[in-house]
């Protein structure tokens, strides 16, 4: 018997042991069906099992159930005595789960004294000397995992694990596994048998229903290889990746979990169970994202050629649905850099620095400023790409250029916390709480000095953004405020603070620069899809020698952020949102 089930049991003991003296008191011996209730009532296995006609076989069924059925609490109460007798019994499994039922027995004369003849169905009906009982939570119907259109995304399915004996093979392993997993070899099974400890076996691959099927039967005609099936959350397209696809398990499993049922099983020996008691839990709800999965697939095949982590992020302006959440292998390695990843962002930063000077009130996209190649603002020696000067421009012209030295000098005769404020405008900065995505938008610190300006105006210095950061900053600037970001359909995310949108002319503003910058500016060759507006971003790190690369866009009621690390420029990130969106 369990230490649980003893310390549950005390106080019925205590109250069995006090009713066996009144009744030594009155003269009056306990009948043995009475005194093997309380004993059972007491959690004391081998006083009831001795009061049976077969101790050994009692005690063993006794542990059994007790162990099986592991309550919280539980009463034997004698409902008729004689030599044929009721016993009633509850169990509390907690949570209002309770089981009642009555037994029937009779009392036979064993060498002069009286016994419970034993029969396992004493204890349960329907139990046999062969079968044992058991508490199970169950569940229903597991919920699917589906795309804005209803398309499942993730279903619960049968996978198969590998598992090899110490004797077995690798070299006939091996080769059935390599076409589906090339890094396996004879070698790296070797190296897997060796690393066990104790000589058990090792799981070396699991396998979908799709990949085993055809190799199954030889593998297990192979000495000491297992097969062992399970069920798990997986994609219903094996391709298909997503950083988002570990919340949406967790939601899932919440939701499998709020759908549990309990069951008192009678198992047979071949372990087919037969339930008793119990009832099934409330259906579990399909979880529905706002996932398109034609644009997670365009997202994801936009990245698959970049050998440096790449990632993109998609929200809809308008109801600030996750469209997309893509990155590449390498970025996998890292983590979920889409969503959590922290970078400084570069010239896309540059959308608000504009609109920081725009509410200043000190420019407007027309004011004429100077975009010298190279200029030295507060001791930082701030350079244009290639050097490149265009003299005196127009604010708007300067932008869809990216200027550094235009937005440096205007980020110099901001207020120390300007450019914050105005990345809050944006939800940059925000931390949000979403049901299934979890997020970091970035983070941009007052810039006290001038020289501190001078970094954070160019997406430099201390400012840091994620790729979903700086897609939240163009579906901002697309629908006039910040969107609370939703990946399951109707439950948006809250954010940790309330902000006053941009000035609507200020949005209208930055729109027109950043469709310049599509059709004259930095993002040229883009220019093909119409009406495209967007900005890009070259962002050093680390000692200066290398960078990031970065495109933000809108293209009606899609917003997005490309992001590729260490990519030298802008150009990889602009590619590949042009094989995202065409």
């Amino acid at each position: 018997m369990s230490a649980r089930i003893a310390s549950r049991t005390n106080l019925t003991a205590a109250l069995a042991a006090f009713a066996l003296v009144l009744a030594g008191c009155s003269g009056n011996s306990p009948s043995p069906e009475q005194r093997f209730a309380d004993a059972l009532a007491a959690g004391d296995v081998q006083a009831a099992a001795d009061l049976t006609t077969d101790p050994a076989a009692a005690s063993a069924a006794i542990t059994a159930m007790f162990d099986g059925l592991n309550a919280q609490a539980h009463t034997f109460t004698v409902a008729e005595s004689g030599e044929s007798f009721t016993i009633d019994a509850d169990w509390d499994f907690g949570d209002g789960e309770q089981w009642q039922y009555s037994t029937e027995g009779t009392v036979v004369d064993v060498g002069g004294e009286q016994r419970l003849s034993w029969d396992p169905a004493l204890l349960a009906p329907g139990l046999e000397a062969d079968s044992t009982i058991r508490y199970t939570v169950t569940t229903g119907t597991p919920p699917q995992v589906r795309a804005s259109d209803g398309q499942p995304i993730m279903t619960q399915q049968v996978v198969t694990l590998v598992n090899l004996q110490p004797s077995a093979d690798p070299a006939a392993v091996a080769p059935l596994l390599a076409p589906i997993e090339p890094t396996i070899t004879a070698d790296s099974l070797r190296a897997n048998l060796a690393s066990s400890e104790g000589g058990q076996a090792v799981t070396v691959i699991t396998l979908r229903d799709s990949d085993i099927a055809p190799i199954r039967a030889r593998l297990a005609a192979i000495p000491g290889v297992e097969l062992v099936e399970q069920t798990r959350l997986l994609t219903v397209d094996k391709a298909l990746s997503s950083p988002v696809l570990a919340d949406l398990t967790t939601v899932w499993q919440q939701a499998q979990d709020a759908s549990a049922g309990w069951a008192v099983q009678i198992v047979a020996p071949d372990g087919t169970a037969t339930r008793v008691a119990g009832q099934d839990g409330p259906p579990a709800s399909n979880i529905d994202t706002t996932l398109d999965l034609r644009m997670q697939t365009a997202a994801e095949n936009a990245l698959a050629s970049i050998s440096q982590p790449a990632a993109i992020v998609a929200l809809q302006p308008s109801t600030g649905a996750i469209l997309a959440v893509a990155q590449n292998s390498p970025a996998d390695a890292q983590g979920a850099i889409a969503l959590t990843g922290l970078y400084p962002p570069g010239s896309t930063f540059k959308t608000v620095t504009t609109s920081a000077a725009l509410q200043s009130g000190d420019v407007t996209p027309d004011t004429v400023l100077r975009c010298p190649g190279t200029e030295n603002i507060e001791g930082r020696q701030i350079p244009n790409d290639d050097n490149f000067d265009l003299g005196s421009v127009p604010l708007h012209s300067a932008f869809a250029h990216s200027c550094n030295t235009t937005m440096a000098r205007l980020a110099v005769s901001l207020p120390a916390d300007a450019l914050q404020q105005a990345a809050l405008q944006f939800g940059l900065g925000i931390d949000y709480v979403t049901p299934g995505l979890t997020t970091v938008t970035g983070s941009v610190p007052t810039a006290d000095t001038p020289a501190e300006r001078v970094e954070s105006g160019i997406g430099q210095g201390q400012v840091t953004a994620s790729p979903f950061g700086m897609a939240l900053v163009a579906a901002s600037i697309a629908h006039g405020s910040t969107p609370a970001p939703m990946m399951i359909l109707g439950e948006p995310g809250t954010a940790d603070r309330t902000v006053t949108p941009t000035p609507a002319t200020v949005d209208a503003d930055l729109r027109a620069m950043m469709r310049e910058t599509v059709t004259d500016g930095t993002a040229t060759t883009l220019a093909d899809l119409p009406g495209l507006e967007g900005k890009t971003g070259t962002a050093e790190y680390g000692s200066g020698t290398g960078s990031h690369g970065w495109f933000v866009g809108i293209d009606n009621d899609l917003a997005f952020a490309v992001f590729v690390a260490g990519a030298g420029s802008s150009g990889p990130a602009l590619d590949a949102a042009g094989r995202f969106l065409r």
